[in-house]
């Protein structure tokens, strides 16, 4: 299958467990990678048949900025949803990186891999 990628969007939002993180935001990082059949864009050369990764990007910044969870891992999660339920892909990789949250590494995170299929 064909991927389209989103590498390293950068957003600002309210994430985190402790107090002091409750009240600033903080930057993560999404690296994206969505099934999606190139065929039918490529034969076509209509955006109207792609996937339009400036709509998706526009959709996560906007619902990440707005959020306020307190587990990179629920975070992650919806974005997966939202990226399955609302642009027709089939499977999505995604990995959110927390930039500086730990002394010494410049990010930590989580990686998932969703599709469809998993309900």
């Amino acid at each position: 299958m064909d991927k389209v990628f989103i590498e390293a969007l950068e957003i600002e939002c309210v994430i985190g467990i402790y107090d002091w993180e409750r009240t600033i935001k903080q930057p993560i990082v999404l690296d994206i990678e969505m099934a999606f059949d190139n065929r039918v864009p490529a034969a076509s050369d209509d955006i109207a048949d792609t996937l339009d990764y400036k709509a998706v990007s526009k959709r996560l910044i906007q619902f990440v900025s707005e959020s306020s969870f307190g587990l990179v891992e629920t975070l992650a999660e919806r974005c997966c949803a939202i990226i399955l339920d609302e642009f027709g892909v089939s499977q999505v990789k995604l990995k959110l990186s927390k930039i500086g949250a730990v002394r010494g590494a410049k990010a930590v995170g989580v990686m998932l891999e969703r599709s469809r299929a998993d309900g």
